[in-house]
């Protein structure tokens, strides 16, 4: 391998982490936002403000970049290593990062809609939604570890298990709350 691919590839994994560290953490400010908005005046509004602005800087001065700076440096390793993109796990991986690039613009249409104060999703659709990543990630990893299709399908069956069990707490989770509402704790 070429000298500088392991300074490379570690430069791509650091933008990756800070890339999917603001695709956890947006959709979060999502759900707060929109809690927020139950909140009673003056607080409501100090608080959307406060989020509004927390979205637009972590999307802009930490996601973008970090999208960028990943797709360049794993095109750099494209180029250098072309025949990756004869292999069929690197297809199944540019799929899903399709989807990672995807869920990325779909977290800025929604962030649009927020500072519009249109509130499409609940509380409990925003949680699910903030998994997407969570689920996208595990496959990306799994792809570029165990390069075997075998080994995939395992994976895949595992990231199946672990989306239902993600779910099933969100649900669990959310029924919690509602009881202690009920019971007025």
């Amino acid at each position: 391998m070429p000298f500088p691919y392991e300074y490379l590839k570690s430069l791509h994994i650091i933008f990756v982490v800070s890339w999917f560290a603001g695709l956890f953490y947006l959709p979060r400010l999502f759900i707060y936002h929109t809690e927020a908005n139950d909140k009673p005046e003056p607080a409501r509004e100090i608080l959307l403000a406060e989020y509004r602005r927390n979205e637009k800087l972590l999307f802009n001065a930490i996601m973008i970049p970090a999208m960028w700076l990943t797709l360049l440096s794993a095109t750099w390793m494209l180029y250098l290593f072309p025949y990756w993109l004869q292999q069929s796990w690197m297809h199944l991986k540019l799929l899903f990062v399709a989807g990672v690039i995807g869920y990325h613009f779909y977290c800025r249409k929604l962030l649009l809609e927020l500072r519009e104060n249109r509130f499409r999703h609940s509380s409990p659709q925003l949680r699910l939604w903030n998994e997407v990543a969570t689920i996208l990630l595990f496959a990306i990893v799994f792809l570029v570890v165990l390069k075997n299709a075998l080994d995939w399908i395992y994976g895949v069956a595992g990231i199946i298990a672990f989306a239902v069990l993600l779910m099933t707490a969100v649900r669990m989770v959310k029924r919690l709350r509602e009881r202690k509402k009920e019971n007025g704790r």
